[in-house]
């Protein structure tokens, strides 16, 4: 975001409110799509839907986000990035209270859309928020957000779980979760900095030097090298979607789960995240970003091989939870990546990379619902680690451990 200079250093109490306030930001951006998630067996029950029809209804929601996203940017210089975070966390909570008093199918479909553009606008504006705190703060802070945001999706997660178990009618439902987000955000916003405020230079990793000598020479050809970043950033956002879409689905199709266990594959997948987010940046600093994407994936193959032969709920759980603990550090190591990619303009890179991320949240439902329907559920989970298999081949894109 453009800004004019400060006159004088932002005062350590702001910014220490301004952390606190973003961080809310981010965990009711968790939550609130989360509550939804434990209850979609009961929408797709109720509407009597096929795997392949349920698929295509849940993309409406990063359709919406994809054609949206581009208007985050000119947003943001027009109203300030905290301004569009707590609007469109506003306008994300209404899209989900219409989703649970909606009478007809088009009608949710249309919902999620609106849900999934809001959405999309949040994202970026407190990801920018975020970027303009640490900044303040004078190192990365920016992992601690984004593990927030999994608290903040165990949250959601937890409360939809309850609702279902509890039998609460879903508008109710989802009518209480906004309205208590959308108060949260509003009550941040008056902690967050003010818009136009520049606290300080960006911070730069001097990593790329250290890192170029260790690719290997096919991979630093600038197509092969974004392709690559893509397809990782891709493999962690394919175990996100099998975890919100499809986890409560399985568990109660395929197991024969009840509501309350049915939700905890979400909530077990999304919470090992949080742990793994925690963990990331030590993680990170100790092995290099290479070593631990291909632990992750690793874990990733693991964790879905557990779902996909599991025996009972809990061994599917379990491997949701490995599956998510190994997907926490692929999107932010190549949107770090991204940033340091030689010979592209500062931004273009992570611009790119965010964008056909999304890809997998559109291509994954469908995807997996056809080859549910076609072979069962089983086999359409199995197309989820696919992608893990690149990142073992192609992590050699990222940085190396420091010597």
């Amino acid at each position: 975001m453009s800004t004019a200079p400060s006159s004088r250093p932002v005062p350590s109490r702001l910014l220490r409110h301004a952390r606190v306030a973003t961080g809310a930001l981010f965990f009711t951006n968790g939550a609130l799509f989360s509550n939804l998630l434990p209850r979609y067996p009961a929408i797709k029950s109720g509407l009597d839907l096929t795997n392949t029809e349920f698929g295509l209804v849940v993309i409406a929601f990063p359709v919406g986000a994809i054609i949206s996203g581009l208007a985050a940017a000119a947003a943001i210089r027009r109203c300030g990035a905290a301004n569009v975070a707590v609007a469109g966390t506003v306008l994300t909570a209404a899209g989900l209270v219409a989703v649970g008093w909606a009478p007809a199918l088009w009608l949710i479909v249309a919902a999620l859309f609106v849900a999934g553009s809001a959405d999309s606008i949040t994202d970026v504006g407190q990801n920018s928020h975020g970027i303009a705190v640490q900044r303040g703060y004078g190192r990365s802070i920016i992992n601690s957000f984004h593990a927030v945001w999994s608290a903040g999706a165990v949250t959601g997660g937890l409360m939809g779980t309850a609702a279902a178990a509890n039998e609460v009618p879903l508008g109710v439902h989802l009518t209480v979760s906004g309205v208590l987000w959308v108060l949260v955000a509003l009550v941040a916003r008056r902690f967050t900095l003010p818009a136009g405020m520049s606290v300080g230079p960006p911070l730069v990793e001097e990593h790329h030097a250290t890192a170029g000598g260790a690719v290997p020479a096919w991979l630093r050809r600038p197509p092969v090298f974004l392709a690559a970043l893509v397809l990782i950033a891709m493999s962690g956002t394919m175990v996100e979607d099998a975890g919100s879409t499809w986890s409560a689905v399985f568990l109660t199709q395929e197991l024969d789960a009840g509501p309350a266990l049915a939700g905890l594959g979400f909530v077990a997948m999304v919470g090992a995240q949080l742990v793994g987010r925690v963990l990331g940046d030590p993680m990170t600093d100790r092995l290099g970003q290479r070593a631990v994407a291909r632990f992750g994936a690793v874990l990733i193959l693991v964790g879905m091989g557990l779902v996909v032969v599991g025996p009972s709920a809990v061994v599917v759980i379990v491997g949701f939870a490995l599956a998510g603990f190994g997907s926490a550090t692929l999107v932010p190591a190549a949107m770090n990546a991204a940033d340091d990619m030689p010979g592209m303009r500062a931004g273009s890179a992570l611009t790119i990379v965010s964008w056909l991320m999304r890809v997998a949240f559109v291509v994954s439902p469908p995807l997996v619902g056809a080859i549910g329907d076609a072979l069962g559920l089983r086999a359409g989970l199995a197309v989820v680690p696919v992608l893990a298999v690149g990142t073992l081949l192609l992590a050699g894109v990222l940085r190396g451990r420091e010597r």
